[in-house]
């Protein structure tokens, strides 16, 4: 998948995340939906690394890269609520 490919689906897995995960993360959707990109990548990446994802294909789109988009972003948005926490 391109990189606009992981964007998008980055911007989509951040919703998702914060519908599994609510809370006080703060930033609001502008910024959840960020980590979710931030969390896309960081998913893929790993996804790819691990066979999950279907690699840097012009556009590989399963269930998969869905799948690791959306844990990423959770683990993304997991590590910024602890860090804003502390502040």
């Amino acid at each position: 998948m391109g990189i606009i490919g992981w964007i998008v689906l980055g911007l989509i897995a951040g919703a998702l995340a914060k519908l599994i995960m609510p809370g006080k993360q703060g930033g609001g959707i502008i910024v959840t939906m960020l980590l979710g990109v931030v969390g896309a990548f960081i998913g893929g990446w790993l996804g790819g690394l691990l066979g999950i994802t279907g690699g840097t294909d012009a556009f590989s789109f399963n269930i998969g890269t869905l799948v690791t988009a959306v844990v990423g972003a959770l683990i993304v948005l997991f590590v910024y609520g602890l860090v804003t926490k502390r502040r």
